[in-house]
């Protein structure tokens, strides 16, 4: 086939134009800057032209092309007709795919559906690491699933993988902007660049990957069924990570635009440390679902080495290209459209390990309280049947302590103030060996993780730890504090707060009572109770 790639000499476009060249296509690399388009091509075999989206196409359709691809990008900034080439390619009869990993604009193209198939083509948005080789994941992992909880995916480069203006830019564009995402059944705000976790990729690799908007919040909760979706990317130097994270903080408290000169000041940055770090990345996608083994969580990994990370955004439209004809007409975004075993042949040639793995999917509470948890009342369990993030929301009330010793403490843990009858929710988030707590009373939060480690329960508020003994006593759950440390430092027992916390079942409905009274003293600190039930069921009651 005759291809010609948009942006054929950037980091992503020039390795598609080499893998197309190894596959037998007669590819025309297409950029605004000719002699390096030029120059390309004749290193890998193609032909060059000059071509600027926002100009004149005609030099385009006279090359005759079957297929263009855009590897240019940043998507989100093609103005006030982002569709206007793919638009273009319908009306010359020419299939378009494009490498967007932007989620509007890959949602979108799904408007030149009837027009796309009107000219028997096909117009393929999102051929990209995401959704295109996400979705082929998700779909070989959940293949036999009965119901799916939740989807977790991240992209982690190596640091010395090289970078490309339009990626950087993308990057920087989004950092602390507000998303929407599907957090248990409904959509949730969350800052991009935020809630960091760790990733797993096999063979040692472990990678950190932060919160990011990409298609698959947006499209996988309704094609996949799955109450949850969540993305990360991470950079492999913490210190770049954390600048991320500064600056989204910095743009989600007081907004500013990213400005040419600042994406050029980053990209010289990143070179400075560009001798540090390794050419290995990855990729993960993990499944939390349900098949007639119980709930399981299976996870599909990749490890690209050796400098190959670039490749892997070109591979989807490579494996699209060798089996054309398999391809229906329409524009959609590259949902499933190319399954896994197409894309694993696609990367036979680069220095690609991929694995699945698989493994139970335990709640903490239950693998910690065992046969104990069918002693509880089924509205209780149930709450603490924590497989994907969890939203509870209800009515409590707050009284707090007025002495200045239990008001210092209650403030130092970021307890909220004293309320009747305020609005209550609870955000369970599954972590590893644990789980986070997110509890907001009205518009205060505090949060807590609880973690299951040497046959105990710990939760840690900052760097406050305490373990506790949880137990179920006359069907209800009880949290009492046994033991705590500040930081590596035991707290004496004496110094340990005092604490009365249960979960009980009342009139159908899920209640929680804790109390707090402060040592020593034993003046009360905090004593917030209410009921809780399920955000989403509330929402559609």
């Amino acid at each position: 086939m005759k291809v010609a790639v948009i942006g054929g000499t950037g980091t992503f476009g020039s390795r598609l134009v080499q893998l197309l060249v190894r596959d037998g296509h007669e590819v025309i690399i297409a950029a605004r800057t000719f002699s390096a388009a030029q120059a390309l091509a004749r290193e890998m075999g193609a032909s060059a032209m000059s071509f600027d989206r926002a100009g004149d196409h005609a030099p385009l359709w006279a090359q005759g092309p079957d297929v263009v691809v855009d590897a240019a990008g940043p998507f989100h900034a093609y103005g006030a007709d982002p569709y206007a080439l793919p638009k273009a390619c319908i009306d010359h009869g020419v299939h378009y795919l494009d490498l967007a990993d932007d989620a509007d604009f890959c949602a979108g193209i799904a408007t030149l559906d009837d027009a796309a198939r009107a000219a028997g083509v096909f117009v393929l948005s999102g051929l990209s690491s995401v959704p295109a080789i996400s979705s082929a994941a998700v779909a070989a992992l959940a293949k036999d699933a009965i119901e799916i909880d939740e989807i977790s995916s991240a992209i982690l480069p190596g640091n010395r993988a090289p970078r490309g203006r339009a990626v950087v830019e993308s990057i920087l564009h989004q950092s602390g902007t507000a998303f929407e995402a599907p957090v248990d059944g409904l959509p949730r705000p969350i800052r991009s660049w935020s809630q960091p976790e760790t990733f797993d990729l096999g063979a040692g690799m472990r990678r950190r990957g932060w919160m990011i908007v990409v298609p698959d919040q947006t499209l996988f909760a309704a094609y996949f069924g799955a109450r949850s979706v969540d993305f990360r990317a991470g950079l492999e130097l913490g210190v770049m990570n954390h600048a991320l994270a500064v600056l989204s903080w910095m743009r989600g408290w007081r907004h500013f635009a990213i400005r040419p000169w600042f994406v050029s000041a980053i990209l010289r940055l990143a070179a400075l440390l560009g001798p540090f770090g390794s050419d290995r990345g990855g990729m993960s996608v993990t499944v939390k679902l349900r098949s007639a083994d119980g709930w399981e969580t299976r996870n599909w990994r990749m490890r690209v080495l050796n400098g190959d990370g670039p490749f892997i955004p070109a591979v989807a439209a490579r494996a699209v290209l060798r089996k054309p004809t398999q391809i229906s007409s329409g524009a959609r975004a590259a949902l499933c459209v190319v399954p896994l075993d197409d894309i694993s042949t696609a990367m036979a040639d680069l220095s690609v390990v991929t694995e699945m793995v698989t493994g139970p999917c335990v709640p903490v509470f239950a693998g910690f309280l065992g046969a104990a948890m069918d002693e509880l009342p089924a509205t209780v369990a149930s709450v603490h049947d924590v497989i994907g993030p969890r939203v509870w929301a209800g009515r409590g009330q707050v009284k707090r302590g007025r002495g200045l010793w239990s008001r210092l403490l209650a403030r130092l843990f970021g307890f909220p103030p004293a309320a009747d009858n305020i609005a209550v929710e609870v955000l369970m988030v599954p972590s590893g060996d644990g789980e986070t707590w997110e509890r907001r009373f009205g518009d205060r939060r505090f949060r807590s993780h609880l973690r299951q480690a040497a046959g105990e329960m710990t939760e840690r508020f900052g760097p406050f730890t305490f373990t506790l003994d949880l137990h179920v006593k006359d069907g209800a759950l009880h949290f009492p504090v046994k033991r705590g440390r500040l930081g590596p430092l035991a707290i004496p027992r004496a110094l340990l707060p005092i604490s009365t916390a249960r979960e009980f079942a009342q009139d159908g409905k899920f209640h929680f009572d804790v109390a707090l009274h402060a040592p020593v003293t034993g003046a009360l600190m905090v004593h917030y109770q209410g009921w809780l039930e399920r955000a989403a069921d509330r929402a559609t009651a």
